[in-house]
């Protein structure tokens, strides 16, 4: 079967645009009747190729500027370390994931007291309606969103301290030197990670386009008692330009 045309029309544009093409981030594409005249197709099949890159997160239309070419993110390791404390840094693992320092960092956040369902309870493995305080992140790096999440910890923990005071967010140190604060030893970390396409909050939250997967993760720190003390579910990054990075040792 022969490939749609707007396909055909798509795949050309993206070559012209990738790195060392014939357009640069912020250039101006021809317009809509040159593309027509120059691949020789109707303003439909035109409009559907850029309707294509632009949910792809690689065009954007301006008033009176026409289709101008994206500026490409830069790409981001997550890696296996990054949750290690690094004493005296005014830092946290976002932070060191980003290579940016505290100033560059700013943090939307919203916190609610809500009940544990019957996820949230398998995942802190305690009692479906255990009350529990939800913490709502936007993070930015230079006024760019580049990932969201929702954080649970357990109310009880956490009740009457400045844990559950959202004026203290940023935290440095994070979760884990929150924990600390409490008197909690976190000792262990885990994540599992999946990948799909954006929901309409997601991609208007991180500017991206719809057509841009995303990588969803659940966080859990543990305690030195086996206890789960937060869980983060999801976090949510863009997935074209996140890589996560681990490290496994083998015995001999």
């Amino acid at each position: 079967m022969a490939q749609p045309e707007y396909l055909r029309i798509a795949a050309d544009l993206r070559r012209r645009i990738a790195p060392g093409g014939e357009y640069g981030p912020g250039d101006r594409i021809p317009t809509l009747p040159e593309l027509c005249e120059h691949y020789g197709v109707s303003e439909i099949t035109v409009r559907n190729a850029l309707r294509l890159l632009t949910n792809e997160g690689l065009v954007e239309s301006r008033a009176r500027a026409g289709t101008i070419v994206r500026a490409r993110p830069a790409v981001h390791r997550l890696p296996a370390d990054r949750y290690r404390s690094t004493p005296g840094a005014k830092s946290t693992p976002y932070t060191r994931d980003q290579g940016i320092g505290w100033t560059e960092y700013r943090l939307d956040k919203r916190f609610e007291r809500v009940q544990a369902d019957a996820e949230l309870a398998a995942l802190f493995e305690c009692e479906v309606g255990e009350r529990l305080l939800a913490r709502h992140f936007v993070f930015y790096d230079n006024d760019e969103p580049t990932q969201m999440s929702v954080s649970y910890v357990r109310w009880s923990d956490v009740a009457g301290t400045p844990v559950a005071d959202p004026i203290n967010e940023p935290w440095p140190g994070g979760t884990k030197a929150q924990m600390a604060s409490l008197g909690i030893r976190v000792t262990a970390v885990t994540e599992s990670f999946s990948a799909n396409m954006p929901t309409e909050l997601e991609a208007a939250t991180l500017r991206i386009g719809s057509g841009v997967p995303v990588l969803r993760y659940t966080r859990k720190h543990i305690a030195d008692t086996g206890r789960v003390v937060e869980v983060a579910h999801p976090i949510v990054r863009r997935g074209d330009t996140t890589i996560v990075d681990f490290r496994i040792e083998l015995d001999d």
